[in-house]
């Protein structure tokens, strides 16, 4: 299992940094990102303890707004998903998962959107509206940080100097940020829970989903001390199912054949423990 790193800003190393920009061609890109972070960056892996001593950048200093009034752990841990940072080489590029920013919600909704109309065998004109759906889920769940969190990966090509937005998914730690209407059959809301998985079309096939759900269930090792982690899978999703089982994930329970009767796809229920790193070097 790669290891999960939080890169930690020092004097004299630049942390990866840059805004996701629209270029045409429906494609999202970081042309500000051109110092790539590699094995010689100073990357520190934190558990929520030892953040508290870490030195902070200055854009995490004011964490973001909830909505709601924060207890001084709350904003502990937000500030820890805001430096949370997950890097791995891949055979066709870089790929680096990192917590979403307000300012990337749009273009985060854009690819869900884009990705929920092709497995829905919706045409290309429900995009835009589904998007606008999107946006306003993705803007409500973020209210409910630290407890829930949505990770982006940021993907660049053998030979592109740019990254582009290149998939996202989705967690929930713990019963606070446990969705209010779950898929069937339901997971238990005290558990972590992981959902709205996506790889943009032109780049799957790459192993950039498999380490979307790999930063996923690290960063759910360090924000939840439940091990066990679920998941939903379609039935019809040969692809993602086996990637799943291959991880370590069984079926717990499936939908039964009235589900077809609401127009929705059956799906599985998987579960798997996981293993913090502490127990994994034990």
């Amino acid at each position: 299992m790669n290891t999960l790193c939080i890169s930690v800003s020092i004097p004299g190393h630049r942390q990866p940094s840059g805004r996701l920009r629209h270029y045409s061609g429906e494609t999202f890109r970081y042309p500000l990102l051109l110092s790539i972070p590699n094995r010689s960056t100073f990357l520190v892996p934190l558990s929520i303890a030892s953040y508290r001593s870490s030195p902070l950048s200055s854009s995490l200093q004011n964490p973001v707004q909830t909505g709601r009034f924060l207890t001084d752990e709350e904003i502990e841990k937000i500030k820890f998903l805001e430096n949370y940072s997950y890097h791995q080489e891949l055979e066709s590029g870089f790929l680096w998962v990192r917590a979403m920013r307000k300012e990337e919600l749009e273009m985060t909704a854009f690819l869900l959107a884009e990705c929920f109309a092709e497995s829905m065998m919706m045409g290309q004109s429900y995009v835009k509206l589904l998007g606008f759906m999107v946006k306003n889920y993705l803007s409500e769940r973020r209210q409910l940080l630290p407890h829930t969190a949505t990770l982006l990966g940021v993907y660049r090509a053998n030979g592109e100097e740019d990254f582009e937005l290149a998939g996202t998914v989705e967690l929930s730690f713990c019963r606070e940020g446990a969705n209010l209407n779950p898929s069937t059959p339901t997971p238990p809301l005290d558990s972590p829970y992981i959902c709205n998985m996506a790889v943009r079309n032109p780049i799957r096939r790459r192993g950039i989903g498999w380490h979307l759900l790999k930063a996923g269930e690290e960063l759910i090792t360090k924000m939840s001390p439940a091990r066990e982690v679920y998941l939903h899978c379609r039935m019809i999703d040969e692809g993602p199912f086996n990637m799943y089982r291959k991880a370590g994930y069984f079926i717990v329970k499936t939908d039964s054949f009235l589900t077809l009767l609401t127009l929705q796809r059956r799906k599985h229920l998987m579960r798997k423990e996981l293993i913090s790193e502490t127990e994994a070097d034990e």
